[in-house]
């Protein structure tokens, strides 16, 4: 059974099983605006600042937990603490492209689409309630629900991870949102711009720390996102086109990682952004391109999908027997003083 841990800006925090937490709230009565859902936890005693010094102390977490069960020490509520992004930064923050069939159809991909790899720049990564701005030249916002690998051991160049040792690699997963400013992803083809801007790359709440037999469970987990409470993005891993541990294998014939670093897996579909259909995709790839991009940005305009300022964000990935809980992401959308757009 895996162990959330959250954290603060003073320490980390064990949250409590539903077994030691009687006051949990039962699944299926959401929060309500900003609040943090209810349940317990315990403070870590750990020297730890970094997710990488944590995770080389999990004996201290596996000792919050059991102190608990030992005694009736009723814990902190979560509605009192301010979680921040369970991964510190810097760190390595590496994405997977188009990693979903669903994503695949809707971004007009056919036959066989190669794994490919991007990186963001760590100071994207935001808590999981904190706002996403909007840089004031970026129109067209969108979102992306992915999981998020979190490494407890050092991947080396040359690394083949099967799938019974992805546990020697992989210690835990968090909530992430790979936020985009699609006018210039597009325009530019450039992802790290992109999708690196400050609070684009919301995580958290939760640092799931797994055990080995949590592993195969992983094909469960379904992710969820919502705006404005309208459901937007819903699929399993099992839409998922590279699973981690080929995923890493694939990445590590160029890439190390750390402790601590975290590879964002992919989006499933329902994203803002849609490939246009075929007949208009040929007669885009005639015209010049500022023309094709003005009048293709021209129909984006009348897409109600794209983020606005006032939004509210609502994401999710659990197991349905809630053996993996990642906790809920909410975030608002505001944005930067001299948006153009501000809903």
């Amino acid at each position: 059974m895996t162990t959330n841990v959250l954290r603060t800006a003073d320490g980390w925090w064990a949250v409590l099983p539903r077994a030691l937490d009687p006051a949990r709230r039962p699944a299926g009565n959401p929060a309500r605006t900003g609040e943090v859902p209810a349940g317990r936890a315990v403070r870590i005693d750990t020297a730890a600042v970094t997710t990488a010094e944590l995770l080389a102390d999990r004996a201290a977490v596996r000792e919050a937990v059991r102190e608990a069960a030992a005694s009736d020490v009723p814990g902190t509520p979560l509605a009192g603490l301010a979680a921040l992004s369970p991964v510190t930064t810097p760190c390595r923050v590496v994405a997977q492209m188009v990693n979903y069939r669903s994503h695949a159809r809707d971004s007009g991909f056919t036959g066989e689409i190669p794994p490919t790899f991007f990186r963001k720049a760590s100071g994207s990564v935001s808590g999981p309630r904190d706002t996403i701005v909007r840089p004031p030249h970026v129109r067209f916002l969108d979102y992306e629900i992915e999981l998020g690998l979190v490494m407890g051991a050092p991947l080396p160049v040359g690394t083949v991870v099967t799938e019974r040792d992805l546990p020697a690699y992989v210690a835990g997963l968090v909530i992430t949102n790979d936020v985009s400013a699609r006018d210039v992803q597009l325009t530019k083809t450039q992802f790290y711009e992109s999708k690196s801007y400050p609070t684009f790359t919301p995580t958290g709440p939760h640092l799931a720390l797994l055990e080995p037999q949590d592993f195969p469970h992983l094909t469960n987990l379904r992710l969820r996102l919502s705006v404005n409470g309208e459901p937007r993005q819903d699929r399993t891993l099992a839409d998922m086109i590279v699973r981690p541990a080929e995923a890493l294998t694939l990445l590590a014939r160029f890439q190390t990682l750390a402790p601590g670093d975290v590879l964002l897996t992919g989006t499933p579909g329902g994203t803002a952004l849609k490939a246009p259909p075929k007949p208009v995709e040929r007669i885009g790839a005639l015209l010049p391109p500022a023309v094709k991009w003005k009048a293709f940005f021209k129909s984006q305009a009348r897409n109600p999908r794209y983020l606005r300022a006032g939004d509210l964000i609502t994401a999710t990935i659990a197991t349905p027997d809630g053996r993996i809980d990642l906790g809920e992401q909410r975030t608002a959308v505001a944005g930067a003083p001299g948006s153009r757009v501000t809903g």
